[in-house]
């Protein structure tokens, strides 16, 4: 064959057209791996005709999105409203510098980057972009999307500070802590024996002079309280007589029982002129309200409810709670009843409409006792590791009484701001009302002859002087405590350590 022979001129663009489409396939096919980290972070020093940027890839690309990242979150506040930008300028020159001296001090003692890569890129972020997002016209703090004409929020100076509730997602990290009062040590003054059964319930008479209580023997009794001797038994329950009240305003004394009856007895005649027939199982707990002819039950069956002391009906049934109610309490103002139940939950209720009005749901086991202050308008509750503190009406949460890791039966507080708690092996904790702060912590001896596991507190009460505690315990005494008369500051002195532990619920 012939050879064809052509020019140079004639072969010159037919190269350089096969140049350009393998140059086109070349950087479709493999212009993916520019974005790849694993091969950005290290490329060949050889030329290429695809000529890569002087700074690797992926820096440009990390510096681009943060630098996009940093207009979208910031552009709105770069600049100052025109108030501040005012007052700003008219400060003397020698205290900006001092400002700006301090500022820089600061900066290079304590206020280093966290990650000097990111701060690296930060300040390589093009000038161009800067320029772009100072240029906005808006200079307010917040971006009006309504109406972007509108004067910002501090054009005519800045707000003013109010005292009103934090609206902050995340909470303070220090917390300054109310050093606690000192209160004297608590020591047995005098162990009444009597009743053959455990001591499940104790009520103090207004008048101070004697005190009942209610045991697993069926009887109530009724003792001196200044002498501890015996001066009545009422007999007349069939079955463990768990709760007891005296009433400030009538010669009546109210008793609930295991055998499903609420009893009145006239304190005139000694006898029962009252029965309050309704509750389905085991009456556990009462409360007589203070102002009103009211008397507020719970128990076994779930519901707390409501008699009118003289007809003896039942004003209202109090249900909700899906386990045994096992304490209430009364007071004057709303919430007017408080019920403590095993379900885990504390219910404050309306009493006018018989309903709930809020639901604490913060103890994770069965909430056994309850406690109000007599002078402030806040109360505790206690359930097996956990005693916490609420603030009525809206029952917000306070504090917790950390420590007392028992199942805790009783709660009681004084107007000297000293709450007792009682647990069912026998410990016994005193604690600091205002602060929390644990002061005593003891556990009660069971009497000679009883088994060791008979050292459980059921109940306890003060007087209504608050300088007695009186306790009813699983040894079938009943045990009178008072504080140390002796001690002061300096022989007992406060052990106390200020933490920064946050307040859990």
């Amino acid at each position: 064959m012939a050879e064809v022979s052509q020019s140079p001129e004639s072969i010159q663009p037919h190269l350089q057209s096969l140049l350009r489409t393998s140059a086109k396939r070349t950087r479709d096919l493999f212009a993916a791996d520019f974005s790849s980290p694993s091969t950005l972070s290290a490329l060949p020093a050889v030329p290429y005709s695809i000529a890569p940027p002087l700074n690797p890839p992926q820096e440009v690309a990390e510096r681009a999105s943060l630098a996009t990242r940093i207009h979208t979150e910031y552009r709105t506040l770069k600049d100052l409203p025109p108030a501040l930008e005012a007052k700003q300028a008219s400060a003397t020159a020698a205290t900006a510098a001092a400002r700006r001296a301090k500022k820089a001090k600061v900066a290079a003692e304590g206020n280093q980057a966290s990650d000097t890569k990111v701060a690296r890129l930060i300040d390589g972020i093009n000038e161009s972009s800067r320029t772009s997002s100072s240029t906005q016209q808006s200079q307010a703090l917040v971006l009006n999307r309504k109406n972007p004409n509108s004067l910002p929020p501090n054009a005519n100076g800045p707000t003013v500070n109010r005292n009103l509730p934090s609206s902050a997602l995340v909470r303070k990290d220090t917390v300054r802590q109310i050093k606690p009062e000192w209160h004297a040590p608590w020591k047995l003054m005098r162990v009444i024996s009597g009743h053959l059964g455990w001591v499940r319930s104790l009520a103090v008479e207004p008048g101070n002079q004697w005190f009942a209580s209610g045991a697993g023997d069926r009887t109530i009794k009724i003792w001196d309280l200044v002498s501890g001797t015996l001066k009545l038994t009422l007999t007349g329950h069939i079955s463990t007589v768990r709760g007891l009240a005296v009433s400030p305003r009538h010669p009546y004394l109210f008793s609930c029982g295991e055998d499903k009856m609420v009893k009145c007895w006239d304190l005139e005649t000694n006898k029962v002129i009252r029965h309050y027939h309704g509750h389905l199982s085991g009456v556990y707990t009462m409360d007589i309200h203070p102002t009103l002819d009211v008397l507020v039950t719970g128990g076994r069956d779930g519901v707390a409810r409501v008699w009118d002391m003289r007809t003896r009906s039942n004003i209202h049934v109090l249900s909700g709670h899906k386990g045994t109610v096992a304490d209430v309490k009364c007071q004057e103002a709303d919430p007017q009843v408080i019920s403590a139940s095993l379900d885990s939950t504390v219910r404050l209720w309306d009493l006018a409409a018989g309903k709930t009005m809020g639901v604490l749901t913060h103890h994770k086991k069965g909430v056994r006792t309850l406690a109000t202050h007599p002078n402030e308008f806040t109360f505790a509750s206690g359930s097996t590791n956990s005693i916490k503190q609420w603030k009525c009406p809206e029952a917000a949460f306070m504090q917790n009484f950390d420590g007392h890791n028992s199942i805790v039966n009783t709660l009681s507080v004084n107007a000297e701001n000293v709450m007792f708690s009682g647990g069912d092996d026998g410990s016994m904790y005193f604690w600091d009302w205002k602060t929390g702060h644990s002061f005593q912590n003891t556990a009660s001896m069971a009497q000679p002859g009883s088994l060791d596991a008979e050292q459980g507190i059921f109940t306890s009460t003060f007087d209504q002087t608050g300088l007695r505690l009186i306790t009813g315990e699983a040894d079938k005494t009943i045990k009178v405590w008072k504080p140390d008369d002796e001690a002061t500051e300096q022989s007992h002195p406060l052990d106390w350590k200020p933490t920064l532990g946050r307040q859990k619920f």
